[in-house]
């Protein structure tokens, strides 16, 4: 079996030798004392499974049903965010409804699928298809997803509706804020470590 490569300190990107740990330790940097990697525990990443589970279920309800409704003298419509970004497409706006179909729809999807793939494969104990690569490109494109911007957004639009329009907020929009809190949650749940030393270990 091949040495474990070594681990840079995210605070001062000094490199350390990795070594194994005891229960509920944690290896700290030597020339900064921050955090390198903690004991990984083989269900650590049970609780992460099970959030990006619901979170899944979660954003197909979110992109289903439509996020708000309108009513303006009498005319009611609704859309849903695929069908507010195809409607940016066709005014002409493409930019904008490309960046709002990316940033809402693609990667959130695109890191749900990935992480639910790599936590469910490593649960039945086995490396799974593409792991390693799927761990790799989940951490490049977290900065892409912008759930939360979105929701912030479309709650200011919303108040700033009122004035001139019957708002109704709709399902698709509770979705995608209670998705906002199952992706932060499972974020925080989810242990890279431990995913990493399971796929060490798997090899």
């Amino acid at each position: 079996m091949s040495a474990s490569p070594p681990v840079a300190c995210l605070e001062c990107d000094l490199l350390h030798r990795r070594s194994p740990l005891p229960p509920g330790g944690e290896a700290r940097c030597t020339r900064c004392g921050a955090c390198l990697y903690r004991w990984a525990r083989p269900d650590a990443n049970e609780r992460a499974l099970a959030l990006a589970l619901a979170a899944c279920i979660l954003f197909v309800v979110a992109n289903v049903f439509p996020i708000v409704g309108l009513e303006i003298q009498g005319v009611h419509s609704s859309a849903t965010l695929i069908g507010a970004a195809r409607s940016l497409w066709d005014d002409g706006a493409r930019a904008v409804a490309l960046l709002v179909f990316v940033t809402t729809v693609l990667v959130p999807a695109a890191e749900l699928i990935g992480i639910t793939w790599v936590l469910a494969a490593l649960r039945r104990g086995r490396r799974g298809w593409g792991a390693v690569p799927l761990l790799h490109f989940i951490e490049s494109v977290k900065p892409w997803g912008m759930v939360e911007v979105f929701v912030l957004g479309v709650l200011v639009a919303l108040v700033k509706l009122t004035h001139v329009a019957s708002v109704e907020p709709g399902a698709g929009l509770f979705a995608f804020g209670a998705l906002m809190l199952l992706i932060a949650a499972s974020a925080a749940a989810f242990d890279a470590d431990a995913a990493w030393a399971q796929l060490e270990a798997g090899r």
